[in-house]
């Protein structure tokens, strides 16, 4: 569906922007989020912005937010 696979380098995506929450720390220490041009989502570690992405489509990411609106994953930061 999308040109670049899971793990490569965020610089070869081809995004112009890369975004980030408003509750991001001031130290980085958050992920960022792009639209490549096939369509697809990218997500970066900040700290490493060259560094791997991992691609997902926008159903994948949609299902994702859905879930995390639900508190599915609350866990993970309990």
């Amino acid at each position: 569906m999308w040109e670049h696979g899971n793990g490569a380098p965020a610089g070869s995506l081809g995004v112009s922007k890369w975004v980030r929450n408003a509750a991001s720390s001031a130290t980085g220490q958050c992920v960022e989020l792009s639209v490549t041009a096939g369509g697809a989502v990218a997500v970066r570690d900040s700290r490493d912005p060259h560094g791997p992405a991992l691609v997902y489509t926008k159903t994948e990411i949609a299902t994702f937010v859905a879930s995390a609106k639900t508190g599915e994953f609350d866990w993970l930061i309990a």
